[in-house]
């Protein structure tokens, strides 16, 4: 058992191994779409935030460094219950990655792998902010949005951009990232969605992830411009992911928010995704 920091040209070997590891029935564990929603900051940023396990030349686990201190963990569906690939996980948590998980400070997002969760558990590992999973399937009808949806194009990006600094202020998203996420392996899969009202306004827009024909489909991020809130712009730009996303394949739409951001969860809610329960992340001793 290995642990590496994968290189840039490794980025679509990584990728494609986490969305085979998408499956229903599944907790919510880390998506091709967080990874590409991260590549924003470029592609040598995203392989610097990546560990990968390595055992017998394949990839086993994956680690994503989503924010200082947090490691967000996926783990292939073919050794949920590996003990020693867990008891590994957790000694190099502790260990080769100490300095980025430091004591009292460190947390671990590991919503997938009985092993692995027990592991923590046993080692000490305490349980912290709770997380609310809600998912939809794509079999079942769409209503239609009361909401002009127009998919961004390269050369129609500023709207896109305009309402991500209006709904999550001190936001992140620029043209040039936006460039740099769309040139990504994951975005291959993606869509950028901007919702207008009958006026012509941007209200509220999001990006949403494929995993591959036949795998559940990701939100990340959605936000509806402030000046919009209440109106049911949320409910409606939900209902315009469930729409593309089964265009696309997938198998159904999901997401994760905190518990605590209850307007969230009830607009999910509002939109047709039931909920899969709250899960709780690891905090280190």
């Amino acid at each position: 058992m290995t642990i590496r920091e994968p290189s840039v040209t490794d980025l679509p070997e990584v990728i494609d191994n986490v969305a085979t590891w998408q499956a229903e029935g599944q907790p919510v564990q880390v998506h091709p779409g967080d990874l590409g929603w991260y590549q924003r900051f470029g592609a040598a940023a995203l392989a610097s935030a990546l560990r990968v396990w390595v055992l017998d030349d394949e990839i086993v686990a994956v680690g994503f460094l989503d924010e200082s201190e947090l490691i967000r963990m996926a783990v292939s569906p073919a050794q949920a219950y590996d003990a020693p690939l867990a008891e590994a996980i957790v000694i190099d948590l502790s260990g080769a990655l100490s300095d980025l998980l430091p004591p009292g400070k460190g947390i671990v997002e590991a919503r997938f792998g009985p092993a692995l969760r027990n592991t923590l558990a046993e080692a000490g590992w305490t349980t912290d902010e709770p997380w609310t999973q809600l998912r939809r399937e794509l079999s079942d009808p769409i209503p239609p949005v009361p909401l002009r949806i127009d998919v961004v194009t390269p050369d129609r990006v500023e709207d896109r951009i305009d309402v991500e600094a209006a709904a999550f202020p001190g936001s992140s998203l620029t043209l040039e990232r936006w460039a740099a996420m769309a040139d990504g392996y994951a975005y291959r899969q993606a869509r950028c969605l901007v919702g207008y009202t009958e006026t012509g306004d941007a209200a509220g827009a999001t990006t949403v992830w494929s995993a591959g024909r036949g795998r559940p489909g990701l939100i990340e991020p959605l936000g509806v411009d402030a000046a919009y809130r209440g109106r049911g712009f949320g409910v409606a730009m939900a209902q315009a992911t469930a729409s593309t996303l089964r265009a696309m394949g997938a198998s159904s739409v999901t997401v994760a928010t905190p518990s605590s951001n209850t307007a969230a969860v009830a607009t999910y809610r509002a939109a047709g995704m039931d909920s899969l329960g709250e899960v709780t992340d690891f905090r280190r001793p």
